[in-house]
């Protein structure tokens, strides 16, 4: 790939993730979440950035957790394992968010968990979609 198709290619790639946040409010920022004792990045996130955290859970995440990220998503009637009720607050307390980045980002296979879970890689090059997204996980807990 020439130079400057590479760069074409990584501007298109970046304005389909911003799109993803066309439902964006103000620019308060806000700190993710660690649960679980663990490290929490010190990506500042504004609305907007929330706003796109939320979208791709609604797009990609939901088919197998829903929306209430409950793991009863249309996709998730023939898993078995059934998909992880991201809501449970004991399980949360559990995970650190760079668990919830490496499960993300490299499926469930690379941390021991179920091969069902999809790896979502394209994310690592995106950190404040990421850390919303894992913000957004977390904000499932009930």
């Amino acid at each position: 790939m020439s130079p400057r198709t590479h760069v074409l290619a990584t501007f298109v790639l970046s304005s389909v993730l911003l799109s993803l946040g066309a439902a964006c409010g103000g620019d308060s920022p806000s700190t993710p979440k660690s649960g679980g004792g663990g490290t929490s990045s010190a990506v500042v996130l504004s609305e907007a950035d929330r706003a796109e955290g939320k979208k791709v859970f609604e797009t990609i995440c939901f088919t197998c957790h829903g929306l209430q990220g409950h793991g009863d998503g249309p996709g998730s009637a023939g898993l078995d394992p059934k998909p992880r009720d991201l809501g449970d607050k004991a399980w949360q307390q559990t995970v650190n968010d760079d668990h919830l980045r490496n499960v993300i980002t490299m499926g469930g296979a690379a941390v021991g968990k179920s091969p069902a879970m999809p790896a979502q890689p394209q994310l690592k090059g995106t950190p404040k979609v990421l850390e919303a997204l894992i913000q957004h996980v977390r904000g499932l807990a009930h």
